[in-house]
C-alpha cells in the first residue's frame, strides 16, 4: 500500500511541473500544495528545518533572496522558519512529504529515484 504524498511548490515552477508530471505519468496518486494559493505554516517550516536544515530547504541563490533586505537575509541565520513563512518562495522545489519522511528537489539525473522513492 503506497503512503501519502504531498508535494509542495509553486505551480509553475518548471521543476515543480517535470516532478509532477514523472508522478502522473507513473501513476502514483498525490496531494499538491502551492504555497501562493494554500501559504505555508510556521509548523510545517519547522519541522522542514529540523529534518533537512536550512542549507536544504532555503533556497539562497534565487531571486527571491537577492531581493530580501539585509535584515530578512539575516533572519535566514536566526529564525529560518518564520522567513520562509513569509517568503515562501525561498523554500527549494519541490519539497516532497511522504509519510513524514522528507526530500527536497527534483534534479534531472534523480528523476527516476525520486519516483521510486515516492511510490513505496
Amino acid at each position: 500500500m503506497q503512503n501519502s504524498l504531498t508535494i509542495y511548490g509553486i505551480r509553475n515552477c518548471d521543476t515543480v511541473k517535470r516532478a509532477r508530471s514523472a508522478l502522473d505519468d507513473a501513476g502514483i496518486e498525490y496531494r499538491f500544495h502551492d504555497f501562493k494559493s494554500d501559504g505555508l505554516d510556521l509548523d510545517t517550516a519547522k519541522e522542514w528545518l529540523a529534518q533537512l536544515g536550512a542549507e536544504k530547504v532555503l533556497n539562497r541563490r534565487g531571486t527571491t533572496w537577492r531581493k530580501l533586505s539585509p535584515a530578512d537575509q539575516e533572519r535566514a541565520e536566526k529564525d529560518p522558519a518564520s522567513l520562509i513563512v513569509d517568503h515562501p518562495s525561498l523554500v527549494k522545489r519541490p519539497v516532497w512529504d511522504r509519510a513524514g519522511s522528507l526530500r527536497v528537489g527534483f534534479a534531472r539525473g534523480e528523476a527516476e529515484e525520486m519516483v521510486k522513492w515516492a511510490a513505496l
